[in-house]
């Protein structure tokens, strides 16, 4: 069942997590703004593997804006990335872009709820896992649920595209 705490709520991840039934919980911590990784920075104050949380990144795959869905501890193969869309190139997207195409600041990007639903691809490696977790839509907010909600919640393609 859903957790929701004050800073919880509100974000339209949260939102559409709630609308769609699905179990989730979500995790608060305070984010420094000097860290070098969002994504570290919330397995760390989650007391969870990197492995585990996942970071959410715009790519740009032949002028479509995809969402990839990786670990934390691995970096996106953009070559699979899009191959996994039945794309032939794939670059990384303008920060600006995904920002304005998401509705989400970067390192707050969620998967989830975004103002425009884009492709989706999430790391096979999510199936290992009986829960991960993601962005809920703001720096220092994550959320916690099944790789298999995930995926069906944002139409994803479940496909090898993170390297170690």
């Amino acid at each position: 069942m859903a957790k929701k705490s004050k800073q919880a709520a509100g974000t339209p991840a949260i939102a559409a997590l709630t609308a769609a039934g699905v179990a989730f919980t979500t995790h608060a911590y305070e984010h420094d703004p000097a860290h070098p990784s969002y994504g570290e920075e919330a397995a760390q104050a989650l007391g969870v593997s990197p492995a585990q949380v996942f970071k959410t990144l715009v790519a740009d795959v032949d002028g479509v804006l995809t969402v990839a869905v990786v670990p934390v501890s691995g970096s996106l193969d953009l070559k699979a990335l899009a191959a996994a869309v039945g794309g032939k190139r794939a670059a990384m997207a303008d920060p600006a872009a995904a920002e304005r195409t998401t509705g989400y600041v970067r390192g707050g990007i969620s998967p989830l709820g975004q103002r425009r639903p884009l492709p989706t691809v999430l790391d096979a490696s999510a199936s290992a896992h009986a829960t991960i977790c993601c962005s809920a839509g703001r720096r220092g907010l994550e959320i916690e649920l099944s790789p298999a909600d995930l995926a069906a919640l944002t139409g994803a393609t479940v496909a090898p595209i993170a390297r170690p």
